[in-house]
């Protein structure tokens, strides 16, 4: 029973999107300065070990839970899959910063596809500033 109640109140609770920036896009920067999309991508990798996604709707699912946007995969192939991010909470990085990063969620994605198949993965980001998309192409050997 206790479990429920701390999942309903935790899906009822949420955070406003300037907080979140202040310390994603503010904080975090600051902090970790011209290293910041290193750390930051393997960061993501470390949460991927944290949180693993079982298969790619649940991929989806948590981009969409964690404000990360709507991810879709475009493409896949024998060594690689691209996947597209959008969506409201991307055109407002979008909206607000000059450069925003994508980091945190290229190496999330690419642990993931690396759990998910057993294999090492790296990603590559390919922000579309026109478009306010990012198209993350996860590959491996």
């Amino acid at each position: 029973m206790t479990n429920q109640l701390d999942l309903q109140e935790t899906e009822e609770l949420v955070v406003p999107v300037f907080g979140y920036e202040l310390l994603r896009d503010a904080l975090l920067t600051d902090i970790l300065g011209k290293e910041a999309s290193s750390i930051l991508y393997w960061a993501g990798k470390s949460l991927a070990r944290k949180f693993p996604c079982g298969n790619i709707e649940d991929l989806f699912s948590f981009f969409h839970e964690a404000g990360w946007g709507n991810l879709i995969l475009l493409k896949e192939t024998k060594r690689e899959k691209t996947f597209e991010l959008s969506g409201p909470f991307v055109e407002r990085r979008f909206s607000v910063q000059s450069e925003p990063s994508f980091s945190l969620e290229s190496g999330f994605l690419a642990e993931q596809i690396a759990l998910q198949q057993q294999i090492d993965a790296e990603s590559v980001i390919d922000i579309q500033k026109r478009s306010k998309k990012i198209v993350f192409t996860v590959k491996w050997e």
